[in-house]
Order: C-alpha cells, then sequence, then structure tokens
C-alpha cells in the first residue's frame, strides 16, 4: 500500500501564521505539524509517501524531509496548483498510485490510537483490495465536518458534507484508505457548489456499492484536525499532557522508524549523533539505551 500525505491548502483559518509558511510546518508542541500525519502512515506500515501542497509551500516541506531515506521512507512530492477539495489529491497522485492500494491522509490532522490501534490495523487489512475504509469519530460539533450516520448495527447508512442538521455526533477523519480503483472513482467527481471536489461524495460512491468499512473511534483514541488557532493550541497541549506524563514521544519519526524496522539500530545511532544537543537528541539517546520496545 502507498500513502499519500495532502498538505496544501491555503491556511486561511490560521492567518497570519500562514501568512509565510505552510500551516503544516507550524509547530505542533516540539515536532512541525507535519511529522504527526506522516508518524500515522508510518504507523501502518506505509513507506512510499506521495506529499501534496501548494508551490510555495513544498520546497519548504521539501527541505525538511528530503528523499525520507533517513526514516527508511521513499518520499516524492507533487504540487497542487489551487485547493480544489482533498479527493483531487487522488487524481494528482494517479501515476504515483497506478494500480497499488492507497492511503490518503491529511496533513493537520493529529491521531493518537492508543490501544485500539491494533484493531484499526486489522480493520484495514482484513478490507484492502477490496473496500474503502474509514474512521468515524465522536464530536461536539458535527456541522463542520462529514457526518455518519449508523443503523443500529453500527453500520454507516448514509454520509452528510457539512449539514445543517446532522443525524449523528460521528464524523469522517481524516484518514482513508482506499483500493486501487479508486483513481478512477475520483475522476468521475463534479465540483460542489463549494467549489471542490469533495472526498464526502467519494466516500459515498463506496457506500452505494456496499464497499465502504467505518471504523468508529471509541474512548480513549484523540483524534485533533489542527487547522484553527483553537485546536493547534489544543493539538499543543494534548501532546504536552502525554509525552510528560508517559516520558514517550508522540510522532517520533526516528523511534518509529526504528521500531518499525524501516531502519536499523546503527542507523538510529547515526541520526542520534548528527543532532545538536537538546531534549529530541536525549530522548533518542533513552530509546537506544532502552533493552526492549515501550510502545
Amino acid at each position: 500500500m502507498k500513502g499519500i500525505l495532502l498538505a496544501g491548502g491555503r491556511g486561511t483559518r490560521l492567518y497570519p501564521l500562514t501568512k509565510s509558511t505552510s500551516k503544516q510546518l507550524l509547530p505542533v508542541y516540539d515536532k512541525p505539524m507535519i511529522y504527526y500525519p506522516l508518524s500515522t502512515l508510518m504507523l501502518f506500515g506505509i513507506r512510499e509517501i506521495l506529499v501534496i501542497s501548494t508551490p510555495h509551500d513544498l520546497p519548504h516541506i521539501k527541505h525538511l524531509l528530503g528523499s525520507g531515506a533517513q526514516f527508511g521512507l521513499s518520499l516524492s512530492y507533487a504540487i497542487q496548483e489551487q485547493p480544489e477539495g482533498i479527493a483531487q489529491a487522488l487524481v494528482i497522485g494517479a501515476n504515483f498510485i497506478g494500480t497499488d492500494n492507497v492511503c490518503l491522509i491529511l496533513g493537520d490532522n493529529i491521531f493518537y490510537m492508543g490501544e485500539q490501534y491494533h484493531q484499526f490495523l486489522s480493520a484495514v487489512h482484513r478490507d484492502e483490495g477490496s473496500k474503502a475504509t474509514i474512521f468515524a469519530y465522536h464530536v461536539s460539533n458535527p456541522q463542520r465536518f462529514g457526518v455518519i450516520e449508523f443503523n443500529e448495527h453500527l453500520e454507516a447508512i448514509s454520509i452528510e458534507e457539512k449539514p445543517q442538521n446532522p443525524k449523528s455526533n460521528f464524523v469522517s477523519v481524516g484518514l482513508y484508505f482506499y483500493p486501487s480503483d479508486v483513481v478512477a472513482k475520483a475522476r468521475t467527481l463534479k465540483k460542489s457548489a463549494r467549489g471542490e471536489y469533495e472526498i464526502t461524495d467519494l466516500n459515498n460512491l463506496y457506500l452505494q456499492e456496499q464497499r465502504l468499512n467505518v471504523v468508529p473511534m471509541r474512548r480513549g483514541n484523540a483524534w485533533l484536525d489542527a487547522g484553527t488557532p483553537d485546536s493547534l493550541m489544543d493539538s499543543s497541549i494534548f501532546v504536552q499532557i502525554i509525552e510528560k506524563r508517559q516520558g514517550l514521544k508522540i510522532a517520533c519519526l526516528e523511534e518509529i522508524a526504528y521500531y518499525q524496522g524501516f531502519i536499523s539500530r546503527e542507523q538510529l545511532q547515526h541520526l542520534t549523533q548528527e543532532l545538536s544537543a537538546g531534549a529530541y537528541k536525549d530522548y533518542l539517546q533513552k530509546v537506544l539505551d532502552d533493552a526492549h520496545e515501550i510502545y
């Protein structure tokens, strides 16, 4: 499976923070925002990833992440000239996807999956290649998102984009797994009244074919959309609390690459030695010193 990380958009909700830089390069506590969605792809075992961003922001993101080889990844890059919807990323990435299955993640979405992570992994693998898999999260303000309606058997029966009268408090999060026919479906989409190729319209195509698996995220998991000043601050505070309480980092790419087997111990040692003195280097040294994985 390949991955697409959509780090586009104008970041207008975060102005003036985004006047001179991409929102995906803004800090979420101690790491750039883009580290968090990238770490999610890595946790799902995805190593071949296309990063899509604006003409202005892409060089800065490429400067940060490079080829990805230091994390055992293969990163490539593409430009989204105009922000015309999430589903547009699948058309931009058509040649990259080819005949493979693909995971699409949004660059301002932060996930903390906790103990349910392995269940999510199993759900994705169970239907990989045949069904699309998306995730639902319970929120207090569903009007801002794609709202998912379930029947009494917890089966999704409708998805509605930003409804005035939501049918539930469960919304679709910015993490989508698709079989290889997704490019053909994305190309059939028409722009909505908002002038965008809506990801909800794409998901509804799979729902109509009874090929959409919707996995509810339970209590104890966290999903944050860091696209507004309040949610950006909330995300930083959340990460700070978890990291200080546990003494373990969220979205430490070097650590994840090591525990996923993407890089060797020797490679992790080299990455650690190259860092300047500081808390991040101290943490990676602690990872090296630990005799076993605590993940």
